[in-house]
């Protein structure tokens, strides 16, 4: 909801600029957005202009969307691992590169179908170290209680330069051509390089060393493969990608061939785009006042359908251009509702990976359905393409139904205190497996609300490194309940509980409700070891009580 705040005046969609450092990345994040919509245009005509196939047009966009897929889980763990700021800065280096190489490429008259796919996958390079980074670092810049606006900004920023970056695009295309439109882009693209550079943020840092890099992405997988929230949103990302690329991959095909125009009318259906998606994200606190995020969704990717209806069977400007914003609005809406819900429903330790896993997917999408539609285009008919990707984009809205979009809840996300417990032996970080037993005692009456409580408890130990988790009751004391579980090692038990966030703890304060007896229940640490003559004898450690 848009509150007034008080002090300001400002409603809470825009209260994050407020904060000098998102301020500033945000600023030069439109500006570099500006050139690369100005590049997108001059680009996709260039193809369109060049190349005879229109699988070759399609693949403009499965270029820069493809190294998103490959390389977005990796940047991820990169971004939790590593100063996200830094991050940042080498994926802006990237994209500078590409559209510098571009503007001489161009200017030296040294230009190919291949070589606009190749500069347009080193972008999706820069994109994906980039994107990760930055959306992970909102939640360092900001108040969790300001990310869904800060999310919302972002996407509407975007869409507000998408409707005058196409529109600009056309016009330099038409009356100077492309190499001033690429000259742009590479002016703006190094805008962001130089605010990268001046501003900082406090990040809470780790006290552990960093994680090996196989690891943390195996634990980023871990961890979103057992949140249903982040899967379902994951899903229905993908799903969505893969159906609605079709109108943006598939629109200079329509411009060319079923409204007969140039480059001026496609800005200007690029505009239309945009500026239905900067409505949409004006009205997007109301829309989520009157319906879940879930039906939201679901209505959003509905509305992309009837574009694509819409832009196949129309062949006048300005049915085109309402088509597309009605589109935009579905476009926007969409993608704001799940990146919001795959930040609100990620800890910090984990939330570069969880936004990398569903970039990397949901453009895996959009690659495969820039290829897809690309394909149906070239071997039936551009009006069966798009036919056919409206059925998809139908079948994306019910399935709702198995991938629901959690609503936009304000959990306690950020890492609970812990403090290592006290031990008599020396541990090494690698030491280990570290076999864990915690006893409660439960009385008759609150054993249904303690399993109820172990079943939240096995989820969130095993998606924080938990491995082995059983729960047992006593035979000859059924009022003693123990807790097992193992880490590899010390180090991983250690990584384990600054894990586990202030939420997650709130479990642990249930379980003491429900445990009887005066003291809280009792937790022994020990180390595994082999019977075997030349090693050591199993030794046990006991601890004080976790808190």
């Amino acid at each position: 909801m848009q509150h007034a705040d008080p002090q300001s005046g400002l409603t809470t969609t825009s209260a994050p600029l407020r904060n000098p450092a998102f301020r500033a990345i945000w600023t030069v994040t439109q500006i570099s957005s500006l050139g690369w919509l100005v590049q997108t245009v001059a680009i996709s005509w260039m193809m369109a202009t060049i190349s005879a196939s229109d699988l070759m047009v399609a693949l403009v966009q499965a270029a820069s969307t493809l190294p998103v897929f490959f390389l977005s889980i990796l940047a991820g763990a990169i971004a939790d691992n590593f100063s996200r700021r830094w991050v940042m800065f080498a994926g802006h280096c990237l994209l500078a590169l590409a559209s510098t190489t571009l503007v001489v490429s161009v200017g030296l008259g040294f230009i190919s179908p291949w070589l606009i796919l190749a500069l347009g996958f080193l972008a999706g390079c820069g994109f994906a170290l980039n994107d990760p980074a930055w959306h992970a670092s909102i939640g360092d810049i900001l108040h969790k209680r300001d990310i869904p606006a800060a999310v919302t900004l972002t996407s509407v920023g975007y869409n507000t330069v998408r409707s005058v970056g196409p529109a600009l695009g056309g016009v330099i295309l038409a009356f100077f051509g492309p190499l001033a439109a690429f000259a742009l882009s590479a002016l703006c693209d190094l805008a962001p390089l130089g605010a990268i550079w001046r501003t900082k943020w406090h990040v809470r840092a780790s006290p552990l060393p960093r994680e090996k890099m196989t690891t943390a992405i195996h634990d980023g997988l871990r961890f979103t493969a057992m949140s249903f929230e982040i899967r379902s949103a994951v899903a229905r990302a993908t799903l969505f990608g893969l159906a609605s690329i079709s109108i943006l991959a598939l629109l200079p095909l329509v411009v060319r061939d079923r409204l007969e125009s140039g480059p001026i009318v496609y800005g200007i259906l690029l505009a239309g785009f945009g500026g239905g998606a900067f409505v949409a994200g004006l009205c997007n606190s109301f829309l989520r006042r009157i319906m879940s995020q879930n039906k939201l969704v679901a209505v959003a990717s509905i509305a992309c359908a009837a574009c694509c209806l819409s832009i196949a069977l129309t062949s006048s400007v300005a049915v085109a251009a309402l088509a597309l914003a009605l589109g935009g609005a579905g476009w926007l809406i969409t993608w704001t509702g799940i990146d919001v819900s795959v930040q609100l429903a990620s800890p910090r330790w984990v939330v570069g990976r969880t936004l990398s896993i569903y970039y990397a997917l949901s453009a895996g999408g959009m690659s495969a359905g820039s290829w897809v539609w690309g394909t149906v285009a070239q071997n039936y008919s551009l009006t069966w393409a798009l036919e056919g990707a409206a059925g998809a984009l139908l079948l994306v809205a019910a399935a709702g139904l198995l991938f629901p979009v959690r609503p936009w809840e304000e959990a306690d996300q950020e890492s609970s205190d812990f403090h290592p417990p006290d031990l008599a032996l020396d541990l090494k970080p690698r030491s280990g497996p570290i076999g864990v037993m915690i006893e409660y005692s439960i009385s008759e009456a609150n054993i249904e609300a303690f399993l109820g409580c172990m079943r939240a408890r096995r989820h969130v130990q095993s998606r924080a490194g938990a491995h082995n988790w059983t729960l047992q009751r006593n035979l000859q004391t059924p009022s003693i309940w123990t807790e097992t579980f193992r880490t590899p090692t010390w180090l991983d038990f250690l990584r384990l509980n600054f894990r586990l966030t202030a939420a997650d703890k709130y479990l642990v304060e249930q379980l003491h409700a429900l445990h009887d007896g005066e003291l809280p229940p009792q937790t022994v640490l020990s180390i595994e070891r082999t019977t075997d003559a030349t090693r050591a004898r199993p030794i046990e450690v006991v601890s004080r009580p976790l808190r």
